[in-house]
C-alpha cells in the first residue's frame, strides 16, 4: 500500500490520538508552561479586567475560586512594580493549577516559554490558520512508522521452529506489541462529547 494512501486513511485518527503515540505514561504538557494558552488567556484577562476569558479553562465548580483570586489579583496590581509581576505569578499558578486538577492531571508548577512539543505547536499552529492537514500529515506519518515498525517486527518472527520455545515466545510477545498498538490506535478514533470532555476520570485525561 503506497504511503499517501495510509495517511488518508488515518487522517481521521490523526486528529485524535496527539497523546497516545508518545509512548506509555508519556503526556504533553502544554497549558502548564507561560506561553501556554491558558497563561495567554490569563493575561488577556487581568489587563482586559474580564474574568470571562479564563473561566472557560476552569470546570464550573471552581468558577467561585478563580473569581475571588481574580479580583485579589487585579487589586494588587494596581500597586504596579514587582507587586504587579508577582500578582500575576500567582494567579497564572493558581488557574493553571485548577485547570490541570480540573483534567485529572498532576501540577509540578509552570514551565519556561519555549517548551512546546511539535504535536502541540502543529496543533496550535492550525488553530491560527483553519488548516487540519498539517497536523493530519504530522500524527498520520508517525502512526505508520509505528504500524510498519511493529508489523513487521512480528512477521520476522512468525516463521520460527515449533521446538523453538524461546523464539516462539519472542514472535507472541511481538505479536501483542502489534495487535496492542492497533488497539490503541483504534481506541483513539472514539470521540467524547464535548459534555463529558471534563468529565473524564483521572489518568483518562490528556495533559495539554
Amino acid at each position: 500500500m503506497k504511503r499517501h494512501n495510509i495517511i488518508g486513511r488515518f487522517t481521521a485518527i490523526a486528529t485524535l490520538s496527539l497523546g497516545l503515540l508518545v509512548g506509555p505514561g508519556t503526556a504533553f504538557a502544554h497549558c502548564d508552561t507561560l506561553d501556554g494558552p491558558v497563561v495567554a488567556a490569563a493575561r488577556k484577562a487581568l489587563d482586559t479586567n474580564n474574568v470571562n476569558l479564563v473561566l472557560v479553562w476552569v470546570q464550573k465548580k471552581d468558577d467561585a475560586d478563580i473569581r475571588k483570586q481574580f479580583e485579589k489579583t487585579v487589586a494588587v496590581r494596581k500597586a504596579g512594580g514587582q507587586a504587579k509581576d508577582l500578582a500575576d505569578m500567582y494567579f497564572f499558578e493558581s488557574l493553571v493549577r485548577i485547570h490541570r486538577t480540573g483534567e485529572g492531571a498532576g501540577y509540578t508548577g509552570l514551565k519556561p516559554a519555549g517548551k512546546i512539543e511539535p504535536p502541540i505547536a502543529a496543533a496550535d499552529k492550525s488553530l491560527e490558520t483553519g488548516k487540519l492537514e498539517p497536523v493530519a500529515k504530522l500524527v498520520s506519518e508517525r502512526m505508520e512508522r509505528g504500524l510498519h515498525r511493529n508489523f513487521e517486527d512480528m512477521m520476522k518472527k512468525k516463521n520460527y521452529n515449533p521446538n523453538d520455545v524461546a523464539a516462539g515466545r519472542a514472535f507472541a510477545s511481538a505479536y501483542v506489541e502489534y495487535t496492542h498498538y492497533v488497539e490503541r490506535l483504534y481506541d483513539a478514533g472514539e470521540t467524547l462529547a464535548p459534555e463529558h470532555v471534563q468529565k473524564k476520570a483521572p489518568g483518562l485525561a490528556h495533559a495539554h
